[in-house]
């Protein structure tokens, strides 16, 4: 039963990037402490990453599918996007580069009027298709089949054109050293274009982005000018923002205030 427990377990974390511990015992009808013993045992194989709560998937090479990512922290992604969309005035201009952050981000804007909205995903374009009040301006490149994103040096050579006021960036995992990382070399060029071409860089990640890895640096958190988050759960990190002048926004403390 167990052998059966383990596949079902690591089938559910596939689907959706990651697993909970209540969830899992609910599903099951045994004990939490059954299923903390399963995910244990799964994470000393390294086929899961354990994190409060549950689990992940453990790959650092390959990103979560598209699907999965959506359903992962939605709810904080959420509160994260509706905190960002409140720094971005009207009449502004910006960067929405690839994530499913960046896309609440994009849906948080809907009601803003006069945005001039620069992007290489098409999730977020085809969201504000409909709204008149904003101009979407969409990159050419490499079409990514798996999330829409737009990528390669087609990509790059049009987003040094424009000078914004924002950009909103995710970023794939957050290493202790302060280090922002991704699994796509390509998509890494255009974020590190749109950063460098932006008055203000607003990073939008959750916390479970402490929780994982990827091979390619983006950037160092330094470069963010605020970081807006659902909670952080590294001290480093903290001194890190606050030595380099980093705004850090918690959702979570400023629901909690």
């Amino acid at each position: 039963m167990m052998i059966g427990r383990h596949n079902e377990i690591l089938e559910i974390a596939r689907q959706h990037g990651g697993v909970s511990v209540d969830d899992l015992a609910k599903r099951f009808n045994v004990s939490h402490q059954t299923i903390r013993k399963d995910l244990n045992e799964l994470c000393d194989r390294r086929l899961l990453a354990r994190t409060h709560g549950g689990a992940l998937l453990s790959s650092g090479t390959e990103n979560v599918g598209y699907e999965a990512r959506t359903y992962i922290s939605s709810e904080e992604k959420t509160e994260i996007a509706e905190q960002v969309a409140s720094l971005v005035p009207d009449n502004a201009s910006l960067f929405v580069n690839i994530g499913t952050t960046t896309e609440a981000v994009a849906k948080a804007l809907l009601q803003h009027r006069g945005l001039m909205v620069i992007t290489n995903n098409i999730n977020v374009a085809t969201l504000m298709r409909g709204y008149s009040q904003i101009e979407v301006v969409i990159a050419g490149g490499v079409l990514r089949h798996s999330d829409g994103g737009i990528v390669g040096e087609a990509a790059v050579d049009f987003m040094r054109q424009f000078k914004v006021d924002f950009a909103i960036v995710g970023t794939s995992a957050i290493d202790p050293d302060g280090s922002l990382l991704d699994y796509d070399y390509r998509e890494v060029k255009v974020t590190q274009t749109i950063m460098e071409n932006a008055r203000h860089v607003i990073l939008a990640a959750d916390s479970t982005k402490f929780e994982r890895t990827a091979p390619v640096r983006v950037a160092h958190l330094s470069q963010i000018d605020t970081f807006v988050t659902d909670q952080c759960p590294s001290e480093e990190i903290l001194t890190m923002a606050r030595d380099s002048d980093v705004n850090v926004i918690e959702t979570d403390r400023e629901q909690a205030e």
